[in-house]
């Protein structure tokens, strides 16, 4: 019995194991229910298999042999499938089989035709019975019913481009037979390409999005890291200005104390001598007493005598204390304060300003290839100065060929930079950056419109910017370090007197194209009064 065949257990119609099995007069076997339900929709009683008609309603007799059978065969099914449910349970999101009772496990395929959908046991049928075979089988999925054309009770798997609606093949040669209808996955691949676009499109979008989050995140990071230098820069620059503040105050009333003390002094020397005096008269006056009162005319005279001899006292009409004069004191210790605060102030936000230049220090280094033939360069690439002798050097197109200039190696085309060169004890220079195409042989001129951005010195005491046309600068001191400071994109190029802070000047509105190079000339020996190299520094930013 164990080998038979699974569909000797299954009724036709409900396709599933006997419940209580009935035979009818030829020979085929239903349920009781389903035979009897499917008597009691038609007029006339036939067979569903053999289609043999019975005009009469027959007596219908249970199968008792097949019955047991049956029942033995369900109880096995539903042992085989409780002992797995535990490990194949449906899971939230997961179409359940639409057959188990209790444990719901996982479908396994769904039936278009049956509408049902079955776990791996109950899709045995489907799989071994000839005519279940024919069945059409899909992935599991949920409202079957609604896969199927609700007018002709067909599965729908087909596309109606047209109308842009899936179709029975019924619907395909009655309703829609003008329209261009294709099998459902060939619209669906279609539809796939689709997506896999827009997944595509999507997922630039996020990266786009990702990258602006970033961007975002690094202009905070930089905004917060601005905003913790200009936080320490006003920390420093008021404690400053309150040190300063509380300092002159403390020499005002110091200054005003001593002026007390000095005058109480005086005063006390005054009384002094007031006193003195004072009891040489009460003396004196005691004795002119006494000579009134005497009988002795010599003693008189000589007592008189004595006293006309005696020296006489000060004149203490004009002699006095000066009364304290303060009016006016905090008014102009307030007034040299601002003074001294508006100088110190200055400084010190010059000071954070140069500070602030000073982060986007970067390594510059001389490049040979560049360097005019009269030209010295130190082995490091930081010093150059002139020869007075020309090398023979080979004659490329980015040498120099006419001025003794030379170029740093590294290029910039976008961002903030800046570098330092020290240039004390030399007569003439010229620095500043210059634009990668600019000319390099023979004569041209250095100014912002042929992309020269520089300062230079010459006969010891005149600086001048290559602006157009050239300004001659107003230095209060030589500077024997120069800070050369970069904005690509703001187009600004700025020159800074690194001892003192100061800024010498500045040139705005730079339309910047091209790639920029920072550019040295130390000018000419001059007899050696102007031996001196300029020196690329690295940057000390605690200035």
């Amino acid at each position: 019995m164990s080998a038979a065949s699974p569909d000797h257990f299954l009724c036709s119609i409900c396709l599933d194991v006997f419940t209580h099995p009935v035979s009818t007069p030829c020979g085929h076997n239903f349920c009781n229910q389903c035979i009897t339900e499917h008597w009691n929709s038609k007029v006339i009683c036939d067979c569903p298999l053999c289609q043999e008609v019975f005009y009469k309603r027959p007596q219908l007799r249970v199968n008792t042999l097949l019955s047991e059978v049956a029942a033995q065969f369900r109880h096995e099914a539903e042992h085989k499938a409780s002992s797995s449910s535990e490990q194949q349970a449906a899971k939230p999101g997961q179409v359940p089989c639409d057959v188990c009772t209790g444990t719901k496990v996982k479908a396994l395929k769904s039936c278009l035709v049956c509408l049902v959908s079955y776990c791996q046991t109950h899709l045995e049928p489907h799989l071994t019975v000839s005519g279940l075979k024919k069945h059409q089988l899909v992935e599991p999925v949920e409202n079957l019913e609604g896969r199927m054309c609700p007018k002709h009770q067909k599965p729908l798997e087909l596309f109606c481009k047209s109308e842009q609606t899936c179709v029975c093949m019924m619907c395909s040669v009655l309703e829609h037979k003008t329209h261009q209808v294709v099998p459902l996955s060939e619209e669906c691949e279609g539809k796939k390409t689709e997506l896999r676009k827009t997944e595509a499109e999507m997922q630039q979008m996020v990266q786009k999005r990702r990258v602006k989050i970033k961007e975002i995140k690094e202009c905070l990071k930089k905004s917060q890291a601005a905003a913790d230098r200009e936080k320490a820069e006003g920390v420093e620059v008021f404690t400053a200005l309150m040190q300063r503040v509380e300092r002159d105050l403390n020499q005002m009333m110091e200054r005003m104390e001593e002026e007390e003390k000095a005058r109480e002094k005086q005063a006390e020397g005054l009384i002094k001598h007031l006193e003195e005096e004072i009891s040489e008269l009460m003396k004196r006056s005691s004795e002119v007493e006494q000579l009134l009162h005497s009988e002795d005319h010599l003693h008189l005279l000589q007592g008189f005598s004595s006293l006309k001899a005696a020296p006489p006292t000060q004149d203490w009409t004009e002699v006095s204390i000066p009364p304290s004069s303060y009016e006016g004191t905090v008014v102009r210790a307030v007034a040299q304060l601002e003074e001294t605060l508006s100088k110190d102030m200055k400084k010190k936000m010059s000071e954070a300003e140069l500070k602030r230049k000073q982060q986007f220090a970067v390594d510059v280094t001389l490049d040979h290839d560049t360097a005019h033939p009269g030209l010295i360069l130190s082995d490091d690439g930081k010093q150059v100065s002139d020869g007075d002798v020309w090398k023979k050097l080979p004659d490329n197109p980015e040498r120099f060929s006419l001025y003794p200039f030379v170029l740093g190696k590294q290029s910039f085309s976008s961002g903030q930079f800046y570098f330092e060169v020290q240039v004390k004890g030399k007569t003439g220079w010229a620095l500043g950056v210059i634009k990668e195409s600019v000319t390099r042989k023979g004569e041209f001129t250095v100014s912002p419109d042929e992309g020269f951005w520089t300062i230079y010195l010459i006969n010891g005491n005149e600086y001048w910017a290559d602006k157009e046309p050239s300004v001659r600068l107003s230095l209060r001191f030589a500077p024997e370090k120069v800070g050369v400071f970069v904005d690509y994109e703001e187009g600004l190029v700025s020159f800074y007197d690194v001892e003192a802070a100061a800024l010498i000047t500045s040139f705005t509105g730079c339309c910047f194209t091209d790639k920029l190079l920072p550019f040295f000339c130390p000018g000419f020996n001059d007899g050696g009064k102007n031996s001196a190299p300029l020196i690329i520094c690295p940057v000390n930013q605690t200035v």
